[in-house]
């Protein structure tokens, strides 16, 4: 199994940006497609962004896609979250997690979740 961790998150202001990253634990690493969700107080967790194993094949919903970039470093280990024009909408816990051989999209089948980081924007 692969572990993640989480870090990047913190508080900013509406139209700022962050990087989110996601280290993981071993090197096969790279035969997991990762998907970044969030969670915001109250609310069901649900899907930012992924990309596929290979780094071929990212997905993005409408909230995110043209303002988040999901991208890969297998040579890091690392899947990175690149959100810019942040809105307060965005505060929530993001989590990253693994799909084995996955494409990345939101109906993989995640598992291996990390911790978690808090990422608050304010108005």
């Amino acid at each position: 199994q692969v572990q993640l961790g989480e870090s990047g998150g913190g508080m900013v202001q509406a139209g700022g940006s962050l990087r989110l990253s996601c280290v993981a634990s071993r090197r096969t690493f790279s035969t997991y497609a990762i998907g970044w969700f969030r969670q915001a107080p109250g609310k069901e967790r649900e899907f930012v962004a992924g990309i596929g194993w290979s780094g071929s094949n990212t997905y993005y919903t409408d909230s995110s896609k043209g303002r988040f970039t999901i991208s890969r470093d297998n040579t890091k280990n690392t899947v990175y979250l690149q959100m810019t024009s942040l809105k307060p909408e965005d505060t929530a816990v993001y989590y990253c997690a693994a799909d084995l051989f996955g494409s990345g999209s939101a109906t993989g089948k995640y598992e291996n979740w990390g911790q978690g980081t808090q990422v608050t924007v304010s108005s």
